[in-house]
């Protein structure tokens, strides 16, 4: 079928694999959990076993040494089989902190814990409720206090929290009064959340949304963080994610590119099996053309991601193209996700058919990890030079 086209000289043995992989995880497999509100444990510990959560970790540290397009390629698969790589893609694109900028001590300690499946590293701690996207405003706070730092504060949509050993925390080092913009004297930590928990410092409360995204709010009530865990210098962390942010943009647009898959898979063939006055409903035009729209915005946005992400792997600047990468990605799976409701009439809106699951699950790319306003505002202003808007 033309959605394999691109496909050919684009990973196809990581793609066949990871295909084969999420055979053992069928719908119903997705739709048990999704109805319990449950973390699907068993589906990532296969891609644990198999080496693909590994992926970007180099191989002296016990990784696959893959590619930014590599990784890409197997979170838009695992989407495209209908399964939900958001309970573990944090991983890929958090690693990028400790590799760019972690001491060798650092990388030595947790890496090859982390490529053996022994630590999880998901999850990633940087919004407040009252700061949402506007970093320079957080107010937790990391004290240094001798060999240590104490650690106190709230954040929010932390997902993945309950189910990892290890937390990338951005807090503040210098007080806001101190540093000329908000964003200066902000520092990234990796904090051993099983200690934490154990010492009485650190809270965990799910929330619950519209999807099963396993999100959290943690609390930090005098966390005590060894000083050695601190990445890179004192008062850069916001730079030090920047290239991560771009990452995970890249990284998120592939997955609504699987997504996207997914959609017209399900409509094409719905529209052609389905059969309303003697004949197919996909022979009528109003049915055919949303599906054919959609593809076509698909195969556009798929070639950003691909671009983007080579961008990024060739170490040039990319935060236009990471940005549009994920903006038309999830317009795309959006769009999709439109046509395959449109499509299955009724039968879209009932749990048997995965259509209204996996269209509450590729909403939430039009908000998270960041909205579409947010990239509209970063192109007009850093692309475009027109005058900041308020």
């Amino acid at each position: 079928m033309a959605l394999d086209s691109l496909q050919a000289t684009s990973f196809p043995e990581i793609r066949d694999a990871v295909a084969k992989l999420c055979e053992s995880f069928p719908d119903e497999y997705w739709r048990r959990l999704d109805r319990e509100m449950a973390y699907p444990a068993e589906f990532v510990k296969a891609l644990g076993d198999a080496g693909f959560l590994a992926a970007l970790i180099p191989e002296e540290y016990g990784g696959s040494g893959l590619a930014l397009p590599a990784a890409a390629a197997i979170l838009e698969e695992v989407q495209r089989a209908g399964c939900n790589g958001s309970a573990c893609h944090a991983q890929m694109y958090i690693m990028g902190a400790l590799l760019r900028h972690g001491s060798e001590e650092q990388k030595q300690a947790y890496l090859p814990r982390i490529a053996s499946g022994e630590l999880r590293l998901q999850a990633f701690a940087v919004t407040e409720p009252s700061s949402g996207t506007d970093t320079g405003a957080l107010k937790t706070t990391a004290v240094r206090d001798g060999d240590r730092y104490i650690v106190n504060g709230q954040k929010i949509w932390t997902s993945r929290a309950e189910y990892s050993d290890l937390m990338l925390l951005l807090a503040r080092t210098t007080p806001r009064d101190q540093v000329a913009r908000g964003i200066d004297g902000l520092s990234i930590f990796i904090v051993d959340m099983n200690a934490a928990r154990e010492a009485g410092g650190m809270t965990i409360r799910p929330i619950r949304t519209m999807m099963n995204h396993s999100t959290t709010e943690v609390f930090f009530d005098n966390v005590e963080v060894p000083a050695e865990n601190l990445i890179g210098e004192e008062g850069k962390g916001f730079r030090y994610i920047l290239s991560g942010m771009n990452a995970e943009r890249i990284l998120i647009g592939a997955e609504c590119i699987g997504d996207a898959k997914w959609f017209i898979e399900r409509s094409r063939r719905y529209a052609n099996e389905r059969h309303l006055f003697g004949r197919p409903i996909g022979q009528n035009q109003g049915v055919q053309f949303p599906i054919a729209k959609a593809y076509a915005q698909m195969r556009a946005a798929e070639l950003m991601v691909t671009h983007a992400a080579e961008l990024f792997e060739s170490g040039e600047q990319c935060g236009e193209q990471a940005n549009m990468a994920k903006m038309l990605a999830a317009d795309a799976s959006w769009a999709a996700a439109e046509a395959a409701v449109q499509t299955h009439g009724g039968f879209g809106f009932a749990e048997e058919y995965d259509v209204e699951r996996k269209f509450r699950e590729t909403r939430l790319y039009q908000v998270a990890p960041i909205s579409t306003n947010m990239i509209l505002s970063y192109l007009s202003e850093h692309v475009l030079g027109m005058r900041r808007s308020y």
